[in-house]
């Protein structure tokens, strides 16, 4: 049995907090060629995740919010939003699925938010995500820009 509990969130928290990223990951699956990953996301606001999707070969992922509150946004090919949902223990919405050929972001909105996440496998770094060329890659000086962009076109903050 593989328990997840208030210790190890505690913990990934702790370190997403001190990661240059603002977000941390556990992994559950025992290597990366498993056919399903499974894993905990701790991330911190103003962390960057550069919207992507994945396909070749195509994968959903789900987002299932553990802790705090996060922002997923589904965007068209053109970098236009099509989707957004907030994901809050403590709300009516707590899990989402993107489809492969959608590129999506993950946006926390408060510290100490953590997400279980599970996708198709295998994980191969090489082709796991396709970034969209419309977004600036992360660690970039547009990064901080766009993400407040992606906040302000989905009325989080004006």
């Amino acid at each position: 049995m593989i328990r997840t509990n208030k210790k190890l969130l505690d913990s990934l928290i702790d370190k997403a907090k001190q990661s240059s990223r603002k977000r941390m990951n556990y992994n559950f699956h025992p290597a990366d060629d498993a056919v399903l990953q499974r894993m905990l996301n701790a991330l911190e606001p103003g962390t960057y995740i550069r919207p992507h999707k994945h396909i070749n070969p195509d994968k959903n992922e789900v987002f299932v919010v553990l802790q705090g509150t996060l922002l997923l946004v589904e965007f068209n090919d053109d970098g236009s939003i099509c989707d957004q949902i907030i994901l809050n223990k403590n709300s009516e919405d707590l899990a989402v699925e993107f489809p492969p050929d959608r590129y999506h972001t993950i946006i926390s909105l408060e510290s100490g938010s953590v997400a279980f996440e599970f996708k198709e496998g295998p994980y191969v770094q090489a082709t796991d995500k396709v970034f969209a060329s419309w977004a600036p890659e992360e660690g970039s000086d547009e990064a901080h820009e766009y993400l407040e962009t992606i906040l302000k076109r989905t009325g989080i903050c004006s």
